[in-house]
């Protein structure tokens, strides 16, 4: 038995046209928590990077 997919927004089944939502109003909810800043991809910082203004190395 297969599971079916939930909408991520209010938990009904998945609507294949609104993949991976189940309405147009859950993907438009989904795309103003992007727009207003609910949501945020974390920035990872690397030891390799150049500091502002200067170059690395240090001689």
């Amino acid at each position: 038995m297969s599971v079916k997919p939930a909408c991520p927004i209010c938990d009904k089944p998945v609507d294949p046209a609104y993949r991976p939502f189940c309405s147009r109003r859950c993907a438009d909810v989904d795309l103003q928590r992007w727009f207003s800043g609910r949501y945020a991809v974390p920035a990872v910082e690397t030891d390799d990077e150049v500091p502002p203004g200067g170059e690395s190395g240090g001689d």
